[in-house]
């Protein structure tokens, strides 16, 4: 009777972990909808960027890649996860080129996503040619993704700058900091209850970075300045602008 409880508990403790994971991950993947919606409604990109989802394109192709069983057996929800994000992302860059007025965008994001495409097969390639185990290639694709992640993890140390240098937190909007240290608990929790040494190096250094972004807000919050009803349209612009650059494909 208690091995049967202990079961259950067991079972009911790893599906909620699972659920956790995937909605936190998906609600990081669709942190740049009010981007697109802005876009979409003024029919131009205006000054939005599109390399903050062209490297997270990049980032989710490495990841299902690694979760495939050809490289990291039993990593399907590494693999959905990505597979999903990598989606989404297509879907605000192909708004992006739409909207893209003087069209140089296009031309510039077709070409990224061509070398990417390009970089990714090469990796396929020297992966499944030379490595013939399950552990020499985990830690060989695994070195790539643990480089990107990390990337797309420090990509807010310019707005933690420059939220110590102005003692204002108007430039790191709340709910990211919130998002990226949620997201980075929850994937080194995955990653310790797996022993994937990669996931948890990249989302150990994510959570690091999540707390350090909440620890800031915290003490510079009083000290932000109140702002006008056109220097706030100017940073709700710019707050739109970072959570693109942290929406990231994350294992």
């Amino acid at each position: 009777m208690h091995s049967h409880d202990g079961r259950t508990l067991s079972v009911y403790l790893r599906t909620h972990h699972f659920i956790s994971r995937n909605v936190i991950s998906f609600g990081l993947f669709l942190s740049p909808v009010p981007t697109f919606y802005r876009i979409w409604k003024r029919k131009d990109v205006e000054e939005f960027q599109y390399i903050p989802y062209l490297v997270t394109v990049m980032n989710c192709l490495f990841w299902v890649f690694y979760g495939l069983p050809i490289v990291k057996p039993d990593s399907i929800l590494v693999v959905t996860i990505n597979g999903i994000g990598l989606v989404m992302e297509l879907i605000y860059l192909a708004i992006f080129c739409l909207y893209d007025k003087g069209k140089k965008g296009r031309v510039q994001v077709a070409s990224w996503l061509a070398v990417e495409v390009v970089f990714l097969a090469g990796l396929v390639l020297a992966t499944l040619l030379g490595f013939h185990t399950h552990a020499k290639r985990t830690l060989f694709v695994g070195i790539f993704c643990d480089v990107f992640n990390v990337m797309m993890y420090t990509s807010p140390l310019a707005i933690m700058k420059k939220v110590i240098t102005t003692k204002s937190v108007e430039f790191m909007p709340l709910s990211l900091s919130l998002a990226n240290f949620a997201n980075g608990c929850i994937w080194t929790a995955y990653a310790l209850i797996k022993f994937d040494l990669f996931i948890l190096i990249s989302n150990g250094l994510g959570a690091l970075s999540g707390a350090v972004q909440l620890i800031l807000y915290a003490r510079y919050y009083s000290t932000t300045p109140k702002r006008s009803k056109d220097k706030a349209d100017v940073v709700k612009a710019s707050e739109i602008q970072l959570s693109g650059s942290n929406a990231e494909c994350r294992a």
